[in-house]
């Protein structure tokens, strides 16, 4: 699996609260790991696709207020998937 970070996720990235921070490493390490349809799975991520302008991109939960918004970017049998932002959520 390859995953790309788009520049505001880069920048996101680096203001974030240590612990989002750790939280996004582990669901890169599960990405990783098990894949993304069985990372999909796990529940504390609560992974679910977006609609409106942001249809066909995703988002995982890294806390109550933080998501990180993905899309997926698959050339071949590759998975690839694309980080666009990492930012805290707005109820």
């Amino acid at each position: 699996m390859k995953i790309i970070l788009t520049k505001t996720a880069k920048k996101q990235l680096d203001i974030v609260p240590d612990h989002i921070y750790r939280k996004y490493l582990y669901w890169i390490d599960l990405l990783k790991t098990i894949g993304l349809l069985e990372a999909r799975k796990y529940k504390g991520f609560h992974d679910e696709p977006l609609k409106g302008e942001r249809k066909g991109q995703r988002s995982v939960r890294l806390s109550k207020g933080y998501r990180a918004i993905y899309q997926e970017v698959t050339p071949g049998n590759y998975e690839v998937i694309e980080i666009i932002e990492v930012n805290k959520h707005d109820y």
